[in-house]
């Protein structure tokens, strides 16, 4: 069975997510912040699914803080997405889609609600590339690099 666009079994088992990508300009020039995950202990960028109540940004901006403990201002277009399979009980899984707002981190906190089940730590960009298991989210966290270093060119 094929998995397209108009198929139902597609549309079905498709799910989507909003991310936040954390960055600042620290010690050396751009940062991303990375997040372990719960239960794998991978290195991903804040995600969750929709928030009824909040706009796509919204709620990847809502997720970098319960996730990462970071506040600051998110844009409301994505930089892009990504494609994951997210792992679910029984061994199974399921193909998420995962749009990317970026966060230019204003705030950071100590205290915030899932601050006892990861770690976070602030790298470079190529550091977070090589970090991410996702290709298209390294791709993502390379194309945000580039775009920062052309739109920061005299």
């Amino acid at each position: 069975m094929t998995r397209n666009k108009t198929s139902k079994v597609y549309r079905r088992d498709r799910r989507h997510q909003f991310a936040a990508l954390p960055w600042r300009v620290g010690a050396q020039g751009l940062e991303i912040l990375l997040i372990t995950s719960r239960e794998t202990r991978r290195w991903v960028i804040p995600k969750g699914w929709p928030m009824k109540d909040r706009a796509a940004h919204q709620a990847a901006a809502q997720e970098a803080f319960e996730e990462a403990g970071v506040q600051g201002d998110i844009t409301d277009v994505p930089l892009g997405m990504f494609r994951y399979l997210k792992r679910l009980k029984g061994d199974k899984t399921q193909l998420c889609a995962v749009d990317v707002f970026p966060l230019q981190v204003t705030e950071i906190l100590d205290l915030w609600p899932e601050r006892d089940e990861r770690e976070r730590d602030w790298v470079t960009p190529d550091t977070a590339a090589q970090r991410v298991d996702e290709p298209e989210l390294k791709a993502l966290i390379e194309a945000f690099a580039f775009l920062y270093a052309g739109a920061r060119a005299p």
